[in-house]
């Protein structure tokens, strides 16, 4: 994949201040248009992009693979469609090539498993929080004890 892309981008991160800069000129970026102060519609831009392209299909293989951005992929694909996960995907992976050619990011893939464990103690910690609000308590069903309400 880097070989594709960088062909196409090259290795000269100064032409982008940012990486949503980045994400933008690839296309990855969503186009929201606001009228009113009301978000009306928010898709990304159709492209002819090379290196968006070869983005996007990376993201899809990634669909297939046990790694932390593969789970990205499959959790959003189910929540969205798989047209809105691989963009999403690809704009992530878009943002770590920009980071490692611009910063020299090292990146060390934790795995789907630390990212589900990730994902879920996210979920039960603003799921705890929500139901504090409310007033109410959660319950472990298969232990049957309180789960503690304090969120750190």
């Amino acid at each position: 994949m880097r070989s594709g892309c960088c062909s196409e981008i090259g290795t000269d991160m100064t032409r982008w201040p940012t990486d949503k800069h980045f994400t933008s000129w690839l296309t990855l970026a969503p186009n929201n248009k606001i009228s009113g102060g009301r978000l009306v519609s928010s898709r990304t831009q159709p492209s002819a992009n090379r290196a968006a392209a070869i983005l996007r299909l990376a993201a899809m293989n990634l669909g297939r693979t046990q790694t932390a951005l593969g789970a990205f992929y499959r959790r959003l694909a189910f929540r969205v469609g798989k047209a809105k996960a691989i963009t999403a995907t690809a704009r992530k992976l878009a943002i770590l090539v920009y980071r490692t050619l611009k910063d020299g990011l090292v990146y060390r893939d934790p795995g789907a498993d630390a990212y589900d464990a990730q994902h879920r103690t996210q979920v039960l910690r603003r799921l705890r929080q929500r139901a504090a609000n409310l007033g109410f308590g959660l319950v472990n069903l298969t232990t049957g004890e309180v789960v503690e309400s304090t969120v750190s």
